[in-house]
């Protein structure tokens, strides 16, 4: 869940996280309708978890209560980038320390793995070049601060579009997977 300027920050409620004096949280919540619904439903399916120690607090604290909202989060294995925790109550949960052992993780057998919120891992793999597929889901709005998705050092990377939507509130639903490097050229008229 992004902003037309590139904010991801606490867009489920006003106390998700409010870090930076944050006052806009909960900016998505008057954009939803029925074909969001339904696809966020399909993306809601049990998988694997790729995520930041910040938004890792955040879903340990809500959703082990609220799982039949989400079937499968407390299931899927929960994969949490941080140099300051190393243990959790919340089952399936596994602790890595570094991009290396992101690439790890990434190279070997498994399910997918699905990163959700966790603007600072996102920038570390972006960095890293571990990003294989983006799903973005644009609102129509700009909010001039708060996390952004693209800050701090993304390599330049081609993506090509794979599936496309568009509610009737205007949020652009848009899944996007590697295709290589960038190709550059001159504009003919």
């Amino acid at each position: 869940m992004i902003t037309l300027d590139g904010v991801l920050q606490a867009p489920g409620g006003p106390q998700e996280d409010a870090s930076g004096g944050f006052k806009y949280g909960g900016w998505t919540a008057s954009y939803g309708d029925e074909l969001f619904g339904k696809l966020m439903q399909e993306e809601l399916k049990p998988a694997d978890y790729l995520l930041g120690r910040k938004t890792f607090e955040i879903f340990a604290s809500y959703w082990p209560q609220h799982a039949d909202f989400w079937p499968g989060i407390n299931d899927g294995n929960k994969y949490v980038l941080s140099q300051t925790m190393e243990k959790s109550d919340w089952k399936n949960t596994v602790f890595l320390k570094s991009p290396a052992d992101i690439k790890k993780l990434k190279n070997s057998e498994g399910a997918d793995l699905q990163v959700w919120g966790s603007s600072k891992l996102i920038q570390l793999l972006l960095k890293h070049d571990l990003v294989d597929e983006l799903r973005l889901k644009m609102y129509p709005l700009i909010l001039g601060q708060g996390k952004k998705l693209f800050e701090n050092g993304a390599i330049p990377a081609a993506f090509t579009l794979t599936e496309s939507h568009v509610t009737s509130k205007g949020v652009i639903i848009a899944n996007y997977k590697r295709a290589g490097e960038v190709v550059t050229g001159d504009v003919e008229i």
